[in-house]
C-alpha cells in the first residue's frame, strides 16, 4: 500500500484514513501484487489495454465488455505479439477484474470467454544446452581471476540448481546452510516461497573458492555474489543486478565459446532449462523436480520434459538403406 499513500508513522492520521477510503479498488488491485517483476510486467500489460480504449481514469474500467478485450487481442496479433505474451496481457486484465468481481465493482470479468492463443503444452519454447555445451560454459570464466571465480560459481549455481537469476542474486552468504549434514541453498522464489535445494558438489566447492578469493564470507547478512569493481561508485557491498547476468556472463562467455551460434536464443532461462531438462533425462521424479524448480504447476514442470522428444530417438536414425 506503500504506493498509494506515503505513511511516515506506524498510525493513521485522520486525513490519511480518508484517502485511503478513497482508494479505488483498481489501484488495490496493483498495491496488492507482492512480486515486484510481476507488478511491473502487470501495469504495463493493463497500461497497454487501457491506452488501446482510450481510459483515463481507474473507475473507467468498468465500462469495459467483452468486445472490447476482443478488439484489443486482435490488434495484439496483428502487432505479431508471441502467443505466450499475448496470453499473459490477458491474464494481467483477467486478474484485474477478478479483483473487481471480488470488490463488487463490477458485475462479471469481461475476459472471461475471450480465446486465448493455445500453448504449446508438450514442450518448453527455451533453448537447452547438452551435456558438453554446459561444460564448455562452466569452463569458460578464467580460473586465475576473482571474477573467473565468481563467474564459474554462478554458472555452476544455475546450472546445477535450476536458479532464476532473481533467486540467484537474492542469496546471501548465510543462505548457505547446512540441513542433515548436506550444505542447502536457502532459496526465495516467487510470492516468496522458500525451498531448501542441496548444494551440488562442484558448486559447491566453486562457491568456496569464490568466497575464499572475495574475501566476504564471514559477512553473513551480506549478498553471496556481488560486483568485483565499480567504476561508478566503488561500492561493492551489494547484490547484483539481476539484468546483469545476462550481460556480463551469459552472452559474454556465449560469445566466447561459440554457443551464441550454436544455440539459437541463448539467455540466462536457458541455465534452468538445462538444469531441469537434464536431471529428467537421468530420471529425476517429475514431482521432486517441481518442487526443486519452485513450479506452483507440475505442468510448468512438464515443459522441460524432452524425454520423449530427444533425437536419439527419433526413427530417422532406424531407417537402413
Amino acid at each position: 500500500m506503500k504506493d498509494l499513500i506515503a505513511i511516515k508513522k506506524d498510525a493513521l492520521t485522520p486525513a490519511q484514513f480518508e484517502t485511503l477510503t478513497e482508494v479505488p479498488p483498481e489501484l488495490e488491485w496493483l498495491a496488492n501484487i507482492t512480486n515486484e517483476k510481476t507488478r511491473r510486467a502487470y501495469k504495463l500489460d493493463v497500461s497497454d489495454f487501457s491506452e488501446f480504449l482510450g481510459l483515463r481514469r481507474p473507475e473507467e474500467f468498468r465500462t469495459v465488455v467483452r468486445a472490447h478485450v476482443i478488439a484489443w487481442r486482435e490488434t495484439l496479433e496483428r502487432r505479431e505479439l508471441s502467443p505466450p505474451t499475448i496470453r499473459r496481457k490477458l491474464s494481467a486484465l483477467s486478474s484485474l477484474f477478478d479483483y473487481l468481481c471480488e470488490r463488487n465493482a463490477v458485475t462479471g470479468n469481461p475476459v472471461d470467454g475471450v480465446q486465448r492463443p493455445p500453448a504449446n503444452s508438450n514442450e518448453g519454447s527455451t533453448p537447452a544446452l547438452s551435456d558438453a555445451q554446459a561444460r564448455r560454459l562452466l569452463e569458460a570464466p578464467p580460473e586465475d581471476t576473482l571474477k573467473g571465480a565468481r563467474d564459474r560459481a554462478i554458472l555452476a549455481s544455475l546450472l546445477y540448481h535450476g536458479l532464476r537469476r532473481e533467486e540467484l542474486c537474492g542469496l546471501r552468504v548465510k543462505d548457505i546452510q547446512n540441513r542433515e549434514g548436506v550444505r542447502h541453498l536457502k532459496v526465495m522464489g516467487k510470492r516468496d516461497k522458500i525451498r531448501y535445494v542441496p548444494v551440488h558438489p562442484l558448486a559447491q566447492r566453486l562457491i568456496e573458492n569464490y568466497l575464499l578469493l572475495a574475501g566476504h564470507g564471514a559477512d553473513n547478512a551480506g549478498p553471496l555474489f556481488r560486483p568485483v569493481r565499480n567504476g561508478r561508485t566503488g561500492v561493492l557491498n551489494r547484490a547484483l543486478d539481476p539484468g546483469s547476468i545476462y550481460q556480463n556472463l551469459v552472452k559474454k562467455y556465449g560469445q566466447e565459446t561459440g554457443l551464441n551460434i550454436e544455440v539459437n536464443g541463448l539467455c540466462v532461462h536457458s541455465m534452468r532449462a538445462t538444469a531441469a531438462t537434464n536431471a529428467l533425462s537421468h530420471e529425476a521424479d517429475i514431482a521432486k523436480v517441481q518442487e526443486w524448480l519452485g513450479h506452483a504447476n507440475v505442468s510448468t514442470t512438464r515443459l522441460y520434459d524432452r524425454r520423449k522428444t530427444r533425437p536419439e530417438d527419433s526413427p530417422t536414425f532406424r531407417v537402413r538403406y
